[in-house]
């Protein structure tokens, strides 16, 4: 299996971790909290008001609204944080009400990357505890958001922060059987229930493949980008699980 990434790669170098991250698959806890809200005076109401409650800046109109929180054991402040909505607002409103109360929370606009066009936006944010990212687009009359914040100090505790310019992929598998995950044309293996191991990947697109005995293979493509840390695990009866993004 070779890289589907284009150009040179650098050599790849695989790490242990003591904490043994095996169980990192199965200790992320996602704490969901999205409904509809089919209530048509709060849709098309012209004036986007802040949400005191919302555990990231979202305005109180949204006709979907999910908040979603990567935790690993032994830490309860949250490693990423995620918002996805959708508005039934222009996108221009949306990135006006987000610059404003995003500064009000200290969150600085980064110029680096910065893509702001019609029907799309993509800003890169200095928040308090760490880097962060706005997505808006359009969407069947709405404007929709995607909003992460990560935490620089714990992923650092976690051993779970990429080296500067690269992206981090964690294989873990809790199984009871060997697993081996090829990508980026070299072949891990891992013992049964074994620790966690990470690789240096620079940004780009790669296909992997998953093998466990007793199962069919499992290939997937996967898109990493520079500061991202994604986890690919096996799970305890052997199947394989979607990638995870931790951080």
């Amino acid at each position: 299996m070779t890289t589907v990434r284009p150009g040179a790669t650098v050599p790849a170098r695989w790490r242990p971790f003591a904490c043994g991250l095996a169980f990192l698959a199965v200790c992320l806890v996602t704490a969901t909290s999205g409904e509809w809200m089919p209530h048509l005076s709060q849709l098309f109401s012209p004036a986007l008001t802040a949400d005191p409650k919302a555990e990231l800046p979202a305005p109180t109109q949204y006709s979907f609204r999910g908040f979603y929180t990567t935790v690993t054991f032994g830490v309860e402040t949250p490693l990423r944080r995620e918002l996805d909505a959708r508005l039934p607002a222009r996108l221009g409103d949306v990135l006006v009400f987000y610059r404003t109360e995003l500064a009000k929370l200290g969150w600085q606009e980064q110029g680096n990357g910065a893509d702001v066009r019609a029907d799309h936006v993509q800003l890169a944010f200095a928040s308090p505890v760490g880097p962060a990212l706005l997505k808006l687009g359009r969407k069947d009359n709405s404007t929709t958001v995607s909003l992460v914040q990560k935490n620089e100090s714990v992923a650092t505790r976690a051993n779970l922060l990429p080296e500067p310019g690269q992206a981090k992929l964690v294989f873990s598998n809790i199984s009871d059987q060997e697993a081996a995950l090829t990508i980026n044309a070299q072949t891990i293996t891992r013992a049964a229930d074994a620790h966690g191991v990470a690789l240096d990947l620079p940004p780009g697109k790669y296909a992997y493949e998953l093998n466990v005995p007793g199962h069919p293979a499992t290939t997937n493509v996967l898109t990493v980008a520079a500061g991202d840390t994604w986890e690919v695990s096996v799970g305890r009866d052997g199947g394989v699980w979607s990638p995870q993004h931790l951080y």
